[in-house]
């Protein structure tokens, strides 16, 4: 299989409209409720949580899988750049997903999180354990996901001790990308007006 080929596959599997759907389901259009945003977080403010975590896997594994698998496909490097640009792929259909016209995206964070899964699993679990733990004192998802993203390329840093690798250098690229895309919570951040979930939106 030819690596543009794995580019088209995973630019498709990042559309797959995972929180369009569970909304859908129940008859719900997500894009009208909540934040309007087809992410999890706002899936689980109005479904409830199980859905929510649901959906968090499904976009999980729309990074996760491209890049696992494709480049056995394509023999192309496992932790090469066209395994980032699979990567680069999905998150890309996640946030403009073809099934929707390119409209009404989520913001990108569980496909990245499938994504450097894939690539790099200890740093990613550090960032992980970031985002449990700035969400878990602070309810913030907005600035869990903001910090964990953060954290990433230091991880990185720490545990490969190459600033000219890859996947390092994708990582400062997503961080900076997530900080942009998450521009108006930092301003909602900043104002005291962002929201914070509590223990009943958790319940679901």
């Amino acid at each position: 299989m030819a690596p543009f080929v794995g580019l088209i596959i995973s630019y498709l599997a990042g559309s797959i409209p995972s929180a369009y759907i569970a909304g859908k389901l129940r008859g719900v259009d997500l894009r009208k409720h909540g934040s309007g945003n087809l992410g999890a977080t706002n899936v689980v403010r109005v479904l409830g949580a199980k859905t929510g975590a649901v959906v968090f896997i499904a976009d999980l594994l729309k990074g996760f899988l491209p890049v696992h698998f494709l480049p056995i496909y394509t023999g192309t490097l496992p932790h090469g750049w066209w395994a980032l640009a699979f990567g680069a792929a999905a998150i890309l259909g996640h946030i403009k997903p073809v099934f929707l016209l390119g409209k009404g995206g989520g913001k990108g964070m569980a496909t990245a999180t499938g994504v450097f899964l894939a690539l790099a699993f200890i740093p990613m679990i550090v960032a992980e354990v970031v985002w449990i733990a700035t969400f878990y004192f602070t309810r913030y998802v907005s600035l869990a996901s903001l910090l964990g993203a953060a954290v990433f390329p230091f991880a990185l840093l720490a545990w490969y001790r190459d600033p000219r690798s890859p996947i390092f250098i994708a990582s400062v690229i997503i961080a900076v990308f997530m900080f942009w895309t998450h521009r108006a919570n930092i301003g909602r951040l900043r104002r005291g007006q962002e929201h914070r979930f509590v223990k009943k939106e958790m319940a679901g």
